[in-house]
This record gives structure tokens, C-alpha cells and sequence, in this order.
């Protein structure tokens, strides 16, 4: 595996939209510089659902994007569905809650999968896209940084697996918003979730 692109966005607006997004990411040439926050000089304008420490970098696998273009009908262009980072032979539904990829002296551990949403579904231009993305069960992944550096495309990554029991990317979406069983919820609780998503586990009960 390595990384196939990097990408940032500059605030922009959407078409009849009052609001800025940095949602339209693009590729960037040279080395980029990954902190705790994630890639320095990207653009997060809706800081209370995107960013922070448990969300820093958005990962999409190119076999996944793969997958996406031929159900959009065409090339996709890396930072499409606004994410920070391409990893080349990565199959979205492969990953878990935990694992941790391994970039130069970078690391990223995965927390959680991204969730649609309107402003996604207006960048897609297409008003049924939250549903036909959270049906195709390919959430691209969020990561923290456990370690920060720089990184640049081409670099070779290191995907090693969570150590504890399982909770997949598509598992992850297809539960989003439902109460668990007490045995999903504890499994859940195992890994090392986004807080936000803990926070809500624990409240629950």
C-alpha cells in the first residue's frame, strides 16, 4: 500500500447555499505536514460535526474509489467526497475500529466511518445521495493522529489490524443512530471509538 494522494480544500460555497464548506478537496503536489488537527492548511468551516482530534484525516481506500466510479460512470477524481487521503489496494470495508496505519513516522489509528449529510449530498449533487451512499455500506474512515509528520504521495503505508474484537466500517454505518445489544455495545466500547460516538454508547444506558 501507499499513499495516492493527499488533499486539502480552501472554504468555498456550495450552489444555493448561504454557508462555506471545505468539503471540495484537491489533490496537492509536495509534502504535506499532518498534526494532531490533521493536514495543515486544510479548510474546516463546520467545526462542532467536522474535524477535531478523534476526526483528523479522512481516509478513502482506492479500491473503494474504484468501486464508486464505475457507480458514478466515470473516473474519480481524488477529494471528491472531501477526504484528506488515498491509499492505493485499501478496500473501505476491510477496516476496523483501531487499526492503525503507519506512514513514514506517521500514525493514524481509525475511530470512526464518515456519516453523509446534507452538505455532502448538495457537493454530490444529487438529493438521494445520504441514502445511496449509507446503502452501498463503503464509508470512507476517520483516523486520529497518534503521530504527526510529513507526509507526501507516493509513500508507503503499513495497514495492521486492531488487536481486539472486530467493529467494520460498514457495521459502523448500518448501526449509526440505533441502540446496540448490550454485547455490540461493550464490543464497541472495547475499541478505541471516536468520543463523541462513546459518549452517546455510555449515555444510553
Amino acid at each position: 500500500m501507499k499513499i495516492l494522494a493527499l488533499c486539502t480544500g480552501n472554504p468555498e460555497r456550495l450552489p444555493g447555499k448561504s454557508y462555506k464548506t471545505g468539503i471540495f478537496k484537491h489533490a496537492v503536489n509536495g509534502a504535506v505536514m499532518i498534526d494532531a488537527e490533521g493536514l495543515v492548511g486544510d479548510a474546516i468551516c463546520n467545526r462542532k460535526h467536522h474535524g477535531g482530534v478523534d476526526q483528523a484525516v479522512y481516509v478513502e481506500g482506492s479500491l473503494t474509489l474504484d468501486w464508486w466510479g464505475r457507480e458514478l460512470g466515470g473516473p474519480y477524481e481524488p477529494g471528491t467526497f472531501g477526504e484528506n487521503m488515498v491509499i492505493s489496494g485499501l478496500d473501505n470495508r476491510d477496516v476496523c475500529v483501531g487499526d492503525r496505519f503507519t506512514l513514514g513516522e506517521i500514525i493514524l489509528e481509525v475511530t470512526a466511518c464518515r456519516i453523509p449529510c446534507a452538505t455532502f449530498a448538495a457537493r454530490m449533487a444529487d438529493p438521494k445521495f445520504v441514502k445511496r451512499y449509507t446503502a452501498a455500506a463503503r464509508p470512507g474512515i476517520y483516523c486520529r493522529v497518534i503521530q504527526g509528520g510529513v507526509a507526501e504521495a507516493g509513500m508507503p503505508v503499513d495497514h495492521r489490524p486492531f488487536a481486539g474484537e472486530k467493529v467494520t466500517m460498514p457495521e459502523l454505518i448500518k448501526t449509526f443512530g440505533r441502540r446496540l445489544s448490550e454485547a455490540d455495545r461493550s464490543r464497541y466500547l472495547a475499541a478505541p471509538i471516536h468520543y463523541k460516538l462513546r459518549a452517546l454508547l455510555q449515555a444510553e444506558y
